[in-house]
């Protein structure tokens, strides 16, 4: 509600001016009452990657806390796969291996650019892996050629996702985590398919409600 209020005095309106309002994410339940509607964020990435991408077939979403595959046909969600038991592949994955590393989370992309020897780090698990990377530090190891083998793990983990239901181009990465170059790259030299993304990937889910809320305002009037 605070953010609501926020934004709303920020655009110089009130709740009643605003036709329609439909939470999407993890959140969505906090704001009953103040929405008119919930829904999936799963429909709504779909949805926004469609209206970017009116050719997207798969979407791979990799947010904080889970990664989602889904399988877009007409503009629509067709079918989904998701993790959200484990961290390993998140932006909560790269926040803790960018703290290990003494590094920002937002270098990661470059510093894995410079890479020039392959580093391999097996362990999918967030604890595992972090103790890899403390042993590959101790042992006097380049930080960018570690970076580029925490990127490796993270495409191998969400591409297997990806084939459990499927890659069919066009196929669009969403996420704070599509801000990471070095991942995208990996996981487009994993799966063998172009990866298409914007400047504000951690936004599509966002788009999407959006344009859903105003399709609902247009068919309420």
């Amino acid at each position: 509600s605070r953010a609501i209020a926020q934004v709303l005095e920020n655009a110089g309106m009130t709740r009643e001016q605003m036709d329609f309002v439909l939470a999407t994410g993890y959140g969505r339940n906090s704001l009953d009452g103040l929405a008119d509607m919930q829904m999936s964020e799963l429909s709504c990435h779909a949805k926004g990657a469609a209206f970017l991408f009116p050719n997207v077939r798969t979407v791979v979403d990799i947010g904080g806390q889970d990664v989602k595959v889904i399988e877009i046909e007409n503009g629509m969600m067709k079918n989904f796969v998701m993790n959200d038991k484990c961290a390993a592949g998140t932006g909560r994955f790269l926040d803790v291996m960018a703290r290990v590393l003494e590094v920002k989370v937002e270098e990661l992309g470059d510093l894995g650019d410079k890479s020039t020897k392959e580093v391999g780090i097996s362990s999918t698990c967030t604890v595992f892996a972090e103790s890899e990377v403390i042993s590959q530090l101790a042992m006097g190891t380049n930080k960018c050629d570690i970076i580029h083998g925490i990127h490796k793990s993270v495409a191998g983990r969400v591409s297997g996702l990806c084939h459990r239901i499927g890659v069919r181009d066009d196929v669009v990465m969403t996420g704070g985590v599509a801000q990471n170059h070095g991942i995208v790259k990996a996981l487009q030299e994993q799966l063998g398919h172009e990866i298409h993304t914007t400047p504000l990937t951690q936004y599509n889910g966002a788009l999407g409600a959006a344009l859903f809320a105003y399709q609902k305002a247009l068919k309420n009037k």
